[in-house]
C-alpha cells in the first residue's frame, strides 16, 4: 500500500494527501526528469486492471474484481513497484507497435524474404522453424484482451509477482467474506491450485527460446531472421530473439531496447550477429517514439569530467586568489 508521508508539524488527514506529497517530493528532487504522459499512465493502468481481473478469476471464488480494483485505487496497489515495471514495459511496447502500425507501411521485401507462415506450402507440413515462429505469434496474441487492448498474460508473469497478487487478492476476498474459517480453507486451496496451474503454463519466453534455438542451428538462419523482422517492423520477433539470446525475460528485453540510446542498440543485439546497417529501421522507429524514457543528458563519465573542469576553473579564477 502507499506509505504515509510525514513531516514535522503536519498531520496528514488522508492517504490521498500523503500520496500527493510523495509525488511532489519526487518532483522537487528531480524537477527536470521525464514524467509519465497521460497516454502512458492510462495504458499502464489499463494493463494493471486487466491483470488484476485475470488473476482474480484464477481464484474462482466469486471475487468482484471491479470492487477490488476500486478499493486498491483508493489505497494503492500492493507490490506496486514490481507491478509498475511489468505494466510500463508492456505499455511502452504497445505504444511502439501502434506507432509502427499507424505510420507508412514497412519497406517492401523481395520475394525470397518471406515469413515462416508465408513460406509454408498450402496444405503441407510445417518445418520446425515455422512451427516455432507460429507458436511465438500465438504467445504474443495472448498478450491482448478480446478487444485488442494490451495485457499481461499470466503465463508471462514473474512467478513471485503472480504469487503475491494471488495472495493479496485472496486476503482481500477473505476480509470481504468476514474471515470465515471454512472459506479461508477454500481460498487456500484455490491459491495452491492456481499456482500449480501456472507452473505448467508456457508463455512468450518459452516460445522465444524455442524459436531462437530452431534458428541458431543454422549459422545464417538467426541473423537472416532478425534482419527480416527488423525490415518488416516485426518488433515482437526482434524483442523475442534478443531476449532469448541474452537469456532475459521478454519484458526486460523490451524495456532495454525502448530505453536504449541509439549508440547502445548494436551492443544489445550483438548476439544476433546483425550488420550495423540493418539496424537502421529499428533505430529510426525508436527515435520517432515520443516520450521514451531515454537519458538525454550526459553520462556519468561526462558529469565527472564536467565537475572536474568546473573545479579547475574555480581554482584558477582570479577572484579566488583575492
Amino acid at each position: 500500500m502507499v506509505d504515509s508521508f510525514s513531516s514535522p508539524g503536519i498531520d496528514l488527514p488522508s492517504p490521498i494527501l500523503s500520496a500527493r506529497l510523495h509525488e511532489l517530493a519526487r518532483y522537487l528532487a528531480a524537477p527536470v526528469a521525464g514524467r509519465l504522459t497521460e497516454e502512458q499512465r492510462a495504458l499502464a493502468l489499463g494493463i494493471a486492471r486487466r491483470l488484476v481481473a485475470d488473476v482474480a478469476a484464477r481464484l474462482g471464488a466469486g471475487v468482484d474484481s471491479d470492487a477490488l480494483w476500486h478499493e486498491w485505487m483508493q489505497g494503492g496497489l500492493p507490490g506496486a513497484d514490481r507491478l509498475a515495471a511489468a505494466c510500463f514495459a508492456r505499455a511502452e511496447e504497445h505504444r511502439w507497435r501502434e506507432q509502427s502500425a499507424q505510420r507508412a507501411a514497412p519497406p517492401p521485401t523481395s520475394d525470397d524474404e518471406t515469413t515462416a507462415s508465408d513460406a509454408a506450402p498450402v496444405g503441407g507440413a510445417l518445418s520446425d522453424i515455422e512451427r516455432a515462429y507460429l507458436a511465438l505469434q500465438i504467445a504474443d496474441r495472448k498478450r491482448f484482451d478480446a478487444l485488442g487492448n494490451p495485457a499481461l498474460a499470466i503465463a508471462d508473469l514473474d512467478p513471485e509477482l503472480f504469487r503475491s497478487l494471488l495472495l493479496d487478492i485472496a486476503a482481500w476476498r477473505l476480509v470481504q467474506a468476514g474471515k470465515d474459517n471454512a472459506f479461508a480453507t477454500k481460498l487456500g486451496e484455490a491459491v495452491r491450485a492456481a499456482l500449480a496451474y501456472r507452473a505448467d503454463e508456457a508463455g512468450i519466453d518459452a516460445a522465444a527460446r524455442a524459436y531462437y534455438d530452431s534458428l541458431a542451428a543454422d549459422s545464417a538462419g538467426l541473423p537472416d531472421a532478425a534482419v527480416m523482422a527488423i525490415a518488416r517492423h516485426d518488433w515482437p520477433t526482434v524483442i523475442a530473439l534478443g531476449a532469448a539470446a541474452h537469456r532475459r525475460p521478454y519484458g526486460d528485453m523490451a524495456l532495454a531496447l525502448l530505453a536504449a540510446e541509439t549508440a547502445a542498440l548494436p551492443s544489445l543485439l550483438v548476439p544476433l550477429r546483425i550488420d550495423r546497417a540493418a539496424l537502421a529501421p529499428l533505430e529510426a522507429s525508436l527515435s520517432m517514439l515520443r516520450d521514451r524514457a531515454v537519458n538525454g543528458g550526459a553520462t556519468e563519465d561526462d558529469y565527472a569530467a564536467l565537475r572536474q573542469s568546473r573545479a579547475d576553473a574555480f581554482a584558477s579564477s582570479p577572484e579566488r586568489g583575492r
